[in-house]
């Protein structure tokens, strides 16, 4: 039997592909990162600092916490003083003190710097761009063969590091997996995969000489909450803010809504914006699945059956989604790529070793 291309092929190179990988070279395993966009990060996107995707970390989350010592990736704390505001069809209230956030940690390049700074630490070639995979095939007793549009890649195993319910449109796999794995993974929702989320930069952050943390609820919309996203010393001002998905299909928020909205909410200085990024993670086609608004039952997340290896422990789970801890959060993301790199490399160093001919 031909001997594989490398140990481990993963299928996305977010911040779960890219941890799953920094966990199999420590151990001395080859690996190759597809990853469909040219740019890595997945859900961590940042522009200009400003994150469009994932933003926070928590005290009690270890695993993120750790990786962030170890590559010595800047971050600091999350804004918190001052009031937070209320809308509602009745008008805006001022709240007294920040009742809406709790203490948490931003990266001060934005997040994706913690993926960039994985790869710096992977050996060269490892991550693949551009590199989109199509087909997963387990006909060769003991391989995986990915066939992706850049060529082929054989593995002794392979882990699916995007939203399950992606991997189910995307990839065809020979055979097919079991029914029942089948219909939970293309059931389970894509966190964040529904959501606009906005991001307006000023020069500085102005709310915080009215007193305002810039934290908001909204009953009224089009965003329903709105937080601080300023850089240190509160320069440069920003504000962000989640819009939930409306019907299937439905346009997402424009700018005049957004600003009118902010307005409204900050007072007038809001309108002066030095940009104003809108992301609808619907549209983000290596993310999100067609009507990914229709996925709701988010209790699928961390299913037993993502912690098990199939098609004969050669295909494993590592996406945020699956993690039976912190499902949604980076930290999340870095359980399930713990589990899938604990378990192949057990496999691998435990199975009885033979030689093969090239």
């Amino acid at each position: 039997m031909k001997a594989p291309d490398v140990d481990v092929a993963i299928i996305g190179a977010g911040i779960s592909g890219l941890a799953t990988a920094r966990h199999l070279d420590a151990a001395g395993l080859s690996v190759a990162v597809l990853e469909a966009r040219n740019r890595v990060g997945g859900r961590l996107d940042s522009v200009d600092g400003l994150d469009l995707g994932a933003t926070w970390f928590w005290p009690n989350e270890p695993r993120v916490q750790r990786l962030i010592a170890e590559l010595g990736v800047p971050v600091y704390e999350q804004h918190l003083a001052g009031d937070a505001t209320y809308h509602d069809p009745s008008g805006v209230q001022r709240l007294h003190g920040n009742p809406i956030d709790v203490p948490s940690g931003r990266f001060v390049r934005g997040a994706d710097s913690l993926t960039r700074a994985v790869v710096a630490e992977l050996p060269a070639g490892t991550v693949r761009l551009s590199t989109e995979a199509t087909t997963i095939s387990f006909q060769r007793a003991g391989l995986v063969d990915v066939v992706t549009t850049s060529g082929d890649v054989s593995a002794r195993h392979v882990v699916l590091a995007l939203p399950p319910a992606l991997a189910m449109e995307r990839l065809t796999f020979d055979p097919d997996l079991p029914a029942g794995l089948v219909s939970l993974a293309r059931s389970t929702p894509v966190w964040m995969g529904g959501i606009t989320k906005v991001v307006a930069r000023y020069p500085d952050a102005f709310w915080r000489r009215a007193g305002l943390s810039g934290s908001a609820i909204s009953h009224v919309g089009p965003i329903r909450e709105v937080h601080d996203m300023s850089g240190v010393d509160g320069v440069p001002g920003a504000l962000f803010g989640f819009v939930p998905a409306g019907r299937v299909g439905e346009p997402t928020v424009t700018r005049s809504a957004v600003l009118e909205q902010l307005v409204t909410m900050f007072g007038s200085n809001a309108a002066d914006v030095d940009a104003l990024h809108i992301r609808d993670w619907r549209a983000e086609r290596d993310t999100s699945p067609t009507d990914v608004e229709r996925l709701t039952t988010y209790e699928h997340f961390g299913d037993p059956r993502y912690c098990q290896p199939a098609a004969d422990g050669r295909l494993h789970w590592a996406s945020t989604e699956t993690a039976p801890e912190f499902p949604g959060h980076i930290e999340g993301a870095l359980v399930a790529a713990e589990r899938a790199a604990q378990t192949i490399t057990a496999d691998i160093f435990m199975a009885p070793t033979t030689e093969t001919a090239s």
